[in-house]
C-alpha cells in the first residue's frame, strides 16, 4: 500500500521522527533589506557634502 499525500505545507511522517513542520517566517519587510538604507543614508551624505563643496567654491 502506498503512502497518503501529504500537503506541501506539512512534514511528512517518517519512522521515528518527533519533529514538527516549522511556519515559514513572514517577510520582514525593509527591515530585511538593509542595502536600500545604506544607499539613503550614503546618498544623503554625498548630497550634504557637494553642498558643503559648492559653498566653498562659490566663496
Amino acid at each position: 500500500m502506498t503512502d497518503p499525500l501529504v500537503p506541501p505545507e506539512e512534514t511528512p511522517p517518517a519512522e521515528g521522527s518527533i519533529a514538527e513542520a516549522h511556519e515559514e517566517r513572514a517577510d520582514g519587510g525593509p527591515w530585511e533589506h538593509p542595502g536600500i538604507w545604506v544607499w539613503l543614508i550614503v546618498a544623503g551624505a554625498v548630497v550634504i557634502a557637494l553642498f558643503f563643496i559648492f559653498r566653498l567654491i562659490s566663496l
